[in-house]
This record gives structure tokens, sequence and C-alpha cells, in this order.
């Protein structure tokens, strides 16, 4: 386990499985991870993986980034690799849980573009009981993958990787049908250069957004005009790049507000704000409210005490 400015970030293949350390997909038994790691699971990430939780029984509390539920099962959830997350499951509660490599998901992003803004930062919280009834056999469907799944996963026969990936798409596909807000088909042609360009630069953000680097910087790592790298941005997001950074920016500053101890001039600083008050003044102008008004609103939300370490 590695920390990430508090936030710990689980490596699935090296804090818990050594066998799948290099692995684009590594499965596992809700309740063989809930031995290893306990019940009540403290706030953490899956730095470059998507992670997906499917509960069979019982209640579940759960914390995607700053969004609070409790929920009965059967219900799933999915978390990007930027957020942070926390759950607590009942003792006997089983499910399934899939970790896999970004790059992955965004492959089948390529394929299926009308899932590119929902998946890409997005969690996704559902409660199967709660779908419309006309979901129910896709429901089913989707329990019929997982349990297929974790066969294929202990019985490893002949071409497991070839099934586990079929099976893992099928699955992903399913999940967003029930999750409702995308349509299959009648979707929209993707402008690949775009997207390319636009999930180029929000790698390059992810992993230097604290640097306060200008819009040139980007550009000229991609290697294109900034005019182009505007384009692409508000073309597939709607959004500005220096929007994007912002965002970034303003993201990991409620994260840190919410779930770590530290003082707001300590934030200020992991962020890369070398005046304090230059920080609040950003976090205030972005937000609406001082950090430390945010942090006290915040503590205030029910559950909240499950999640903070």
């Amino acid at each position: 386990m590695t920390a990430d400015t508090n936030i710990p970030n689980i490596i699935i293949g090296q804090d818990y499985d050594s066998r799948y350390k290099d692995a684009d997909i590594h499965y596992e038994a809700l309740g063989n991870l809930a031995d290893f790691f306990g019940r009540t699971m403290k706030m953490h990430r899956h730095d470059r993986y998507y992670q997906v939780h499917y509960v069979k029984t019982g209640t579940s509390y759960i914390c995607l980034g700053e969004h609070q539920y409790q929920l009965e099962a059967p219900l799933f959830f999915i978390t990007p690799p930027i957020i942070p997350h926390a759950f607590v499951t009942d003792e006997e509660s089983d499910g399934h849980v899939l970790t896999i490599r970004q790059q992955f998901i965004w492959s089948l992003l390529d394929e299926l573009p009308e899932l590119k803004s929902q998946l890409k930062t997005m969690s996704i919280c559902v409660s199967i009981k709660d779908l419309p009834k006309v979901l129910q056999q896709e429901a089913q469907h989707l329990t019929y993958l997982l349990d297929k799944l974790r066969e294929e996963t202990h019985t490893a026969n002949n071409g497991f990787l070839v099934a586990q990936q079929s099976l893992v798409r099928l699955i992903f596909i399913s999940l967003l049908r029930l999750a409702g807000n995308i349509k299959i088909q009648n979707h929209e042609p993707l402008h690949h250069q775009a997207f390319y360009i636009f999930r180029q630069f929000n790698e390059l953000v992810e992993f230097s957004y604290k640097d306060h680097l200008p819009l040139k910087y980007y550009a000229q790592q991609l290697i294109i005009t900034e005019a182009k790298l505007n384009d692409a941005c508000r073309q597939i997001a709607n959004i500005s790049p220096k929007q994007i950074i912002i965002d970034r920016l303003m993201q990991e500053a409620k994260y840190l507000l919410l779930f770590s101890s530290n003082s707001v001039r300590d934030i200020g600083y992991q962020l890369g704000f070398d005046d304090p008050a230059y920080f609040t003044r950003f976090f205030t102008r972005e937000s609406k409210m001082t950090p430390k008004m945010y942090r006290q609103t915040i503590a205030d939300k029910p559950y909240i005490s499950y999640f903070v370490r």
C-alpha cells in the first residue's frame, strides 16, 4: 500500500496477491477481500485502476468521493482511478470485486464512445432492487456474467485470458446499461483524434496538476498547439483545459479537507500553492465557501465517521 497525500493507494497486485502484479484484470470474491482487509474499508484509492464492487446481501455504507450512500443489497458501485472510496459491509456479505487497469477500460471506451464521459471520472452506485422492471432481466444477466467470471478465475482453463477479458467487457456494458444515462445504440460518432488528445491530456494532468504548469507545457508534451488542445477539450467535454486542471485541484482539495486532519495551510502546500492565503482565495472562488467552511459543512453529513481516517 502506498500513500498519496494521505489517502492510501492500494495496489491489489502488491498488497493482496502478487500473482496478479502485472495483470490487467484481477477478480476476487468480496468475502475473501473482506477477510484480508476487514469489513470496514477506510478511504483509499487505486491509482490507474478502475474497481467494481457487486454486493449480494446485507446493508452497505458507501462513500464515493463526496457522495455517501446507505443501501440494501444487491447493489454495485464503480470507482474510477481518481475517486477515493470507502465502505462498510455486513459481516456475512459476499459478492464480487473486479480491479481493472485503466488502459483496458479506455480501450472499451474507444469502441463505445457514448460511455466516455460517464466512465472517465464519475463514480456510479446502483441499487438493483430500485431498478425499473424493464431492467431486471439485464440485472439477472449481470449476475450470470459475474458468476461465470468467478468460475473462469477458479478453473483457469485453456483460453482463460481471452474468456476473462470477454466477460469483463460484457460485464461493464451490463453495468452501464443498468446505471442508465447511456444508450448503447444510436450513439453519435466519436471524434477519434479529439478523444485521443483529451485522454492524453487528462493523463498528463493527473501526474502534473500539483505543479501548476501552463497550458503551453501540456501542448508541447502532446506536440500540438494550445488552440488544438482547447478545441479537443471543448469538443469532448465542453470544458476548457484550464478548467480541467482547476477541477482536478479542487477535487483533491475537497478530498483532503474531508478525509485528512491536515491543516488548510498544509493542504495548500501539498497541492503546490506557495502561499496558503492564495490557496484559500482559490478554493473560495471555485466553491463559494472557504476551506474551513467546506470542511465543517461536509463533516456534519451522516455516516462520515465511518470513512474518516
